[in-house]
């Protein structure tokens, strides 16, 4: 009897043996949470690179139209962001890098006046910029939507290249998704920031070029 009870006990090797699977199944549990971690690190590291590594296309030939991806409106105006991306399109077309612009941007709020686009517009024909010169595409709500709606606008409208105006941050993503649309010989117009804070912008740049190769690996 006393045998019995001793056998449907609990004994003491299998209470090490469970022990031992549970420290080795935490222990496992912690290298898989740290390869993860440093793999992490190592791709933010590798996207930082990319980012930082976007410039103005030298030399930059003549294009048929000059597209501005829209950043945020401040109410009936241009956010400061959004007017350093317009004045760099404004001496771009000033120097004669293309005649006509394309301004991409939908609507941020629904109690706004204008679109980015429409804001846009404003802002360039205030500057001297014809009309007739300014081509809004006011739909986008995004960089991929931005770009893949002013390319169904070039076409329309038999414009064959184009300068792509944004933020140095935003280069990179901005050239590759038009690359993925397959637009003939993109180029970019890039500027700095005085406005804007750079830990903040390309901490969020880093999250949606994470999102864009995801996208990019899905569809």
């Amino acid at each position: 009897m006393d045998w019995y009870v001793y056998q449907r006990g609990s004994s003491p090797i299998r209470k090490v043996s469970r022990k031992g699977r549970r420290s080795r199944m935490k222990r496992n549990l912690l290298i898989v949470l740290a390869v993860c971690i440093a793999a992490g690190l190592l791709w933010c590291a590798s996207v930082f690179g990319r980012i930082n590594s976007a410039a103005t296309t030298n030399p930059m030939q003549e294009a048929d139209v000059g597209i501005i991806l829209g950043m945020a409106m401040w109410g009936d105006k241009p956010s400061p962001g959004l007017q350093e991306r317009l004045d760099y399109g404004l001496e771009l077309y000033r120097e004669g890098k293309f005649p006509r612009f394309i301004v991409s941007g939908g609507l941020d709020r629904a109690d706004y006046k204008y679109t980015e686009a429409e804001g846009m517009k404003n802002y360039l024909v205030e500057h001297g910029v014809p009309e007739n010169a300014v081509i809004l595409e006011d739909k986008s709500t995004s960089t991929y939507e931005n770009l893949r709606f002013s390319q169904k606008l070039m076409k329309s409208k038999d414009l064959n290249t184009a300068v792509i105006i944004t933020h140095t941050f935003h280069g990179q993503r901005a050239l590759e998704i038009a690359q993925e649309l397959h637009y003939n010989r993109p180029e970019l117009g890039l500027t700095d920031s005085q406005v804007m804070s750079m830990l903040k912008y390309k901490t969020r740049e880093i999250l949606a070029y994470t999102k864009w190769k995801m996208q990019q690996l899905f569809l």
